[in-house]
């Protein structure tokens, strides 16, 4: 399950891999009011995220990392909210089943070009699991490319497996 943080809406992809072939399982977001108090709106994350968790039952969870240059309000609020999604996570799945990758390494990974674009991001998240539109809304398209980002890294590194 691969998530893109943030305080009004929080990303999720949930993807399944066997062997090389990635298939699209179910993917959205969670959504919180603006004029809502920082607290309920924390809890509306930490309960919708816990119930994904429940329904869908990842082997593990990918985070993109934050990445803010300018408002520092806004990272403080979006720094909440991840770090609420992390602990439901941890709370549901245990920290060692938790992945974070940057901005850049998704892209990378999905895009071959860590600068791509948004557009290029759900058109390669579309072709890569095989979807008949471009994934929408722009923060669910990347929760799939976190989650197809994280299903590259972990076959690369069991690949690099030492027997």
């Amino acid at each position: 399950m691969g998530i893109d943080p943030g305080l009004a809406t929080i990303g999720f992809g949930v993807i399944e891999k066997n062997d090389n072939k990635v298939k699209l399982v179910d993917y959205g977001i969670v959504s919180t009011p603006a004029g809502m108090p920082l607290p309920k709106r924390l809890s509306i994350i930490y309960d919708d995220l816990s119930t994904l968790i429940d329904q869908h039952k990842p082997d593990c969870m990918a985070f993109e990392e934050l990445f803010f240059c300018r408002n520092v309000t806004t990272a403080l609020s979006v720094g909440h909210a991840r770090g609420v999604s992390v602990i439901a996570a941890n709370n549901k799945l245990g920290c060692d089943v938790l992945y974070e990758y940057t901005p850049m390494q998704v892209k990378q990974a999905v895009c071959g070009y860590g600068r791509a674009d948004k557009l290029q991001v759900q058109q390669m998240v579309k072709i890569l699991l095989k979807m008949d539109h471009l994934p929408k809304p722009d923060d669910a398209a990347d929760a799939l490319a976190v989650a197809l980002c994280h299903s590259q890294a972990s076959q690369l590194a069991e690949s690099f497996k030492i027997q």
